[in-house]
């Protein structure tokens, strides 16, 4: 060991983030309950991580594409249809399916069962999407095609019109 290493001190950086199971942000957008694991603040924003349970027979968003953000999505439990474009691709538990920049995609639950499933923004700019979604029908809005598609907006994400 060199005598710098046994004398430098830690650097300062981000600290061990720890999400226990009873912790972290709880998200309802109707029949979608979403736990935010880790919305970006211990990764200087550079990755975030939701949980989410969609009950039986729940549609998605509209079809859309992100500008700026990867997102992934793993399969815990149950199946979740993907639409990408025009091809449909049922994910069921120990599928990761990852969607780039500029890839127009959705995704449901058609089962009879809950299905469960984690999902990665990198960077973490999407969850706030979320919080504005559930801010919606907290102000006893509905949550319209038109009124997801204002608040994608915001987080340089775009309907996929072309596909409608």
């Amino acid at each position: 060991m060199t005598e710098a290493a046994k004398t430098s001190r830690p650097q300062a950086g981000p600290a061990l983030s720890v999400t226990g199971p009873g912790d972290g942000e709880t998200i309802i957008l109707g029949t979608t309950r979403m736990r935010v694991l880790e919305d970006g603040s211990h990764t200087e924003h550079r990755l975030a991580i939701a949980e989410s349970v969609l009950a039986p027979h729940t549609q998605g968003p509209p079809q859309h594409r992100h500008a700026r953000h990867d997102e992934g999505f793993y399969i815990i439990s149950g199946t979740v249809r993907f639409t990408v474009g025009d091809e449909d691709h049922d994910a069921t538990a120990g599928t990761l399916v990852m969607v780039p920049p500029g890839i127009p995609h959705t995704f449901a639950n058609l089962t009879d069962q809950p299905a469960v499933m984690l999902s990665t923004f990198t960077p973490d700019l999407y969850v706030q999407y979320f919080r504005d979604l559930q801010d919606t029908l907290a102000a006893g809005r509905p949550l319209t095609p038109e009124a997801n598609i204002d608040a994608m907006k915001r987080y340089a994400t775009e309907p996929a019109t072309d596909l409608a």
